[in-house]
């Protein structure tokens, strides 16, 4: 099975299920889909987006977040069968698009990171996942009587994104801007310089941590590869940032000459990013796109300042990116849940952490 496609650390395994396999053909391809019960499928989930080794709070965390996204997600399939959302607007000078899950046609979710990572048995399922899921069996967290769409990710960077900066535009208060700290002080990271001096920094969060024993609770084997993620570097030469460019969005810019940041998210990530070349100028987003033009597979996060190393012909002779954090950034900070989990904070004040104004609800029993 090839897990983590098309990021970084995509590679291939094999894997174990409980279960039933279905195996159809959906035109010329082979389809197999594991049916499985939910709290056994959420076992494995937590065991696989992080360690089964982690504490019994942060396990708590993740179990009800897995289980209400699930939820949300087969939910928000049913009522949008009629109405597919608009996910692309293009134009000559502007290519906006968001990446969701109305094209899984044929089964609920998907097993690898584009929903959650689902690895069967094939993750070490410790007894401390099993008391986690029964424990929460049935909770999910709810805002207005509807299950949230609890999204995650590994490393916010010290604030969270806002949900519309990162998909539709439907704003879902639950997922807005919150600082990863005990520190409660407003900071507008949309506005530019603001923004620059945040990412440049260090400031205290939650994932503003280098605890190993803290990380080995979040990141496996593969995970740990990545050597930074609070804050990180990442660069090119034009050649390479050109061809780059060119071989990801299928455009010819010609030689790149700036990447402007037009619109900043709430936590700095940019939502529109203006790529100026020699032959075309053009304005991309959101996140995900910007994260994958610029990048072999996907950049850790768009929360990023471009600097450039002048050239001849006002052409730059290289770029040097420096950003913040890893993923999208909206909702719950894996890494910062975690330390919060390590500080004393129980999974129900994580949660309220992370999403503001949702409230727990049990929706069925064992």
């Amino acid at each position: 099975v090839t897990i983590g496609i098309d990021f970084h650390w995509e590679r291939t395994e094999s894997q174990c299920f409980r279960g039933a396999l279905d195996i159809i053909v959906d035109g010329d391809l082979p389809v197999v889909i594991n049916t499985v019960d939910i709290e056994q499928y959420l076992q494995s989930v937590i065991s696989s987006e992080m360690s089964a080794a982690a504490s019994l709070e942060f396990l708590k965390v993740h179990a009800v977040i897995s289980r209400s996204w699930l939820l949300a997600q087969t939910e928000k399939r049913d009522k949008s069968a009629k109405a597919k959302p608009v996910s692309c607007m293009r134009s000559d000078t502007e290519l906006i698009q968001w990446f969701d899950r109305e094209d899984h046609r044929l089964f609920d979710v998907c097993a690898d990171d584009h929903c959650q990572r689902y690895q069967g048995i094939t993750r070490i399922v410790s007894p401390t996942v099993k008391e986690a899921t029964e424990a929460t069996c049935g909770m999910v967290l709810t805002y207005e009587n509807e299950i949230c769409d609890t999204r995650f990710s590994k490393c916010c960077g010290g604030m969270t994104e806002a949900f519309e900066n990162a998909w539709e535009p439907h704003p879902h208060p639950y997922l807005t801007k919150v600082r990863d700290s005990r520190q409660c002080e407003e900071i507008d990271l949309s506005d530019e310089d603001r923004a620059r001096a945040w990412i440049l920094g260090s400031p205290p969060a939650f994932c503003n941590t280098a605890d190993k024993s803290i990380l080995e609770q979040v990141l496996n084997n593969y995970d740990r590869e990545t050597p930074s993620f609070y804050r990180w570097t990442v660069t090119y030469s034009q050649d390479e940032l050109s061809e780059l460019i060119r071989q990801r969005s299928d455009i010819d810019f010609g030689q790149i000459v700036d990447l402007v940041p037009v619109q900043r998210g709430v936590s700095g990530r940019i939502v529109k990013l203006r790529i100026e070349g020699t032959k075309r100028t053009m304005t991309v987003g959101k996140e995900l796109l910007i994260r994958r033009f610029l990048s072999p597979s996907h950049l850790y996060s768009s929360a990023f300042v471009a600097e450039k190393e002048p050239g001849e012909g006002g052409i730059p002779r290289s770029f040097v990116l420096r950003g913040a954090g890893w993923g999208h950034g909206v909702g719950l900070c894996q890494i910062g849940a975690a330390v919060m989990c390590a500080e004393g904070y129980d999974h129900r004040r994580v949660l309220e952490h992370y999403y503001p104004g949702s409230r727990i609800e049990q929706r069925y029993k064992k």
